[in-house]
Order: structure tokens, then sequence, then C-alpha cells
């Protein structure tokens, strides 16, 4: 049979979408028939025949048989890529948050309609983490997986610590320098890691995530001083996305802040690079890291996508067989507050006598084990600034615990778990 070459259809030419352009160009068995963007009129550094406003066109264009999503969000990509696989159309997208919500519908969907749905660019940019997970890992079973997976807070909490500035002059600097949005919610709050860490969750234990249940913690309470402190204490300080299997066999997912021991791999990945850590039998622990956003590095998964199924396509009946996704058994997701952890607690109290007393007997009383006490110092108003690290406890324990300090005057400024 004749080699034919794979007709893709973009929507979106933004950062990823032109970066997929300049890679693709290197390669002449895809070509690129049509694109569609939101604004005709503006100004691009790469050339695509065939321009639309109207991204439906790309859909339901016959002569193209892989639509690759860019363009973000839920609404119209949801109704864009269900469209595009009943037309039988592959896909390749970058859409962590589509996936995190519709993921369960849209992979029905394409084993229905024997279509596949590739992301590697939707979970950690150009770090090669779907594929691996799919194909060479393949034989192991995990009981982990956790991953700095947002580059925004990544590099906010290195220049933090390097730099002892607040969170949000720190902010501002990753604005000016197009680290961060002029709307960084998104990134600050943990909802870019959430997305991911439940795509992760889905493809490593094999179960339907729902988003839903997910905790989620941002990086906005982190002070210049919770950073010397762990710093001081043998510790980083990163937002993870985290998922493992609790004691009962369900799944613990959740992304927070984490004091990260300095001896650990993933705290030493700092400024704007993500990573992921796997733990499993018979790998034991596995650490991919790299850049986990930006033109080039995601095109690179991108295109990566693309041309796994270029190298199948027209002559396999089934595309793509191990990236399919199969299971339907849904996640039994346990809340935060049925959780052990090791926690950080910073404290503001009183500078009276009996106040350690204080602290030593609610802890006791809520089976709270403490590792390391530290007092800071005394401030102006005449506070004192104390510093708990505790043996591995219950959340519910730990948050009991907090509501008692409180009828004492005793104020929470932190609550950091420790990984």
């Amino acid at each position: 049979m004749e080699n034919k070459k794979l007709k893709i259809g973009i929507i979106g030419l933004g950062t990823v979408g032109t970066g997929v352009v300049k890679v693709l160009k290197n390669f002449d068995n895809v070509e690129i028939v049509a694109a569609a963007v939101r604004n005709l009129n503006k100004k691009r550094d790469v050339e695509v025949s065939n321009i639309t406003d109207d991204p439906f066109k790309i859909v339901n264009n016959p002569e193209i048989d892989v639509v690759v999503e860019v363009a973000g969000g839920c609404n119209p990509a949801y109704e864009l890529i269900t469209t595009a696989i009943k037309n039988k159309k592959h896909i390749v997208t970058a859409n962590k948050e589509l996936l995190a919500k519709f993921g369960a519908q849209i992979f029905d969907l394409a084993n229905e309609n024997n279509v596949a749905v590739l992301y590697e660019a939707a979970v950690a940019g150009g770090i090669p983490i779907i594929g691996p997970i799919k194909t060479t890992l393949k034989g192991n079973t995990f009981t982990k997986v956790a991953g700095i997976l947002n580059g925004t807070t990544n590099y906010i909490l290195t220049k933090m610590e390097e730099k002892n500035i607040s969170y949000q002059e720190c902010l501002k600097d990753a604005q000016a320098l197009g680290y961060a949005e002029a709307d960084p919610t998104g990134d600050v709050e943990g909802y870019d890691a959430m997305y991911k860490i439940a795509t992760l969750a889905n493809i490593t234990f094999h179960k339907r995530i729902d988003v839903n249940k997910i905790y989620r913690e941002g990086i906005t309470k982190i002070s210049a001083d919770d950073i010397k402190t762990a710093d001081e204490l043998g510790y980083k300080i990163k937002l993870i996305g985290l998922a493992q299997k609790a004691e009962g066999g369900e799944l613990d997912i959740r992304v927070h802040p984490m004091l990260i021991q300095k001896e650990n791999m993933i705290s030493k990945i700092n400024n704007a690079l993500n990573a992921v850590l796997l733990e499993g039998f018979p790998v034991d622990k596995v650490m991919f890291t790299g850049p986990g956003a930006g033109e080039f590095p995601t095109a690179s998964s991108v295109v990566g996508d693309i041309l796994q199924i270029a190298g199948e396509f027209p002559h396999a009946d089934v595309v793509l067989p191990l990236h399919r996704c199969i299971h339907k058994e849904p996640a039994n997701q346990i809340d935060i507050k049925h959780t052990k952890n090791k926690y950080y607690i910073s404290i503001k109290a009183p500078n009276s006598k009996g106040t350690i007393g204080v602290l030593g007997t609610v802890f006791g009383e809520n089976n709270i084990n403490i590792l390391s006490l530290l007092q800071k110092g005394v401030k102006e108003d005449g506070t004192a600034q104390v510093i708990v690290i505790t043996e591995e406890a219950a959340e519910s324990d730990i948050q009991n615990a907090i509501d008692k300090l409180k009828a004492h005057n005793i104020e929470i400024n932190n609550l950091i778990r420790v990984m």
C-alpha cells in the first residue's frame, strides 16, 4: 500500500499551536490541512494555508484524519472533540481541564468509534510520562504517583526561597516575566495541578477519577517565614499533586503544599521545571523531570502523539491499542479528613507561662506526638512564633487540636503537610 500523508486539523494557534506547526515542518508524512483560531486578524509567526474562525469546519472536514486541540477550556472543546470522534477522527489534545472533567465520556466515545485519543502534553508539558506508564512501565503495580505539576507555582516558591521575599512580591515578578498570568488563580490555587493529578491517577491506578472529590489547596498562604523555617529544618516547600493507595485500598488524591526533605529527589526540582515520581513494583521508584510548559516543550509531546498515529495510519485496524482507556470502574476516593500525615504547624501564641504546656496537653489529648518544637522568638506585639513538626497523625485529630488551640487564644499561621 502506498504511504498516505496523515491530514491534520489544528484548533488553536496560540503558543502551543504555533510550536506544533513549526515542528511539524520537519516531517513529510504529515500535512496540516487547516487551522481554527479565535481572531483571524491576529499576527502570527507561522503560516497555515487554510485558517478559519469556525472550529466546527475542522472537526467536520472529511479530509482531516486527526484533530489537534490545543485551545484549552471545556466550552466549546468538549463539543468539538466529541463531534470529531463521531466523525471517526483521531484526537491529540493538551487540554488537562477537559480530560479531568470529561475524560470518561470522551474515552468511551472514542472506543465506540474505534479512534485513539492521545494527550501526552496534558499532564507535564514536554515530559514523557503518559507513554511510559502505558507501555514500558505497564508491568508495574503502582502505589503512588506524586509530582510538581505546575511550573508557575514552582517558580514562585523557588524565588521566594532564593530572594527571601513574600508571595505577593514574587507573583508580581513572575507576571512581569510571563511565568504567571494576569489572573493566576488557575495556577496558584492548585486547579491546574488538580486536573493533571486526576489524569495521572486515572492511568496509573486504572480507575475513573472524580475531580470534584480531589482536595485542593494552593500556595497563597505560604509566607517567606515558612520557607525560611522549612529550610532551617532541612525541608523545601513544593506544591505537590499526590495520588496514592490508602490502607484500605482506596485512593488518596490531593493537591497542596508539602514540606519535602532536602534529600528527596523531588525537592531539587526548581524554577519552572516539573517532575513526576512513580512508586511501585517491580520498578521501585522512578522520576521524570523536565520543562512542564512552553512553546516547544509542549509541542514536543503533541507532535510525538501525532507521529505515533502517523506510524500506524492507515495500516492498522485498531490504532495504538495500548494507549486506549478501557477501564470504567470509578475510584473509591477518600476525603482528606480520613488521611494520616506528618504536619508543620506555625503557631502565634501569647508569650506567657504555660503556653507550651497547653500545646503539649492539647496535642496529647488528640493523639498527636510532637517530633520537634521550636520557638522562633518574640514579636513586637508580645506574641511568640512557635513551630511544631508532628509525627504521623490523623487529619481529623489535627483539625480538632487546632480548634481547641484557638479556644486558648493560640492562632495558627499556617499548616503544611509533610511528605
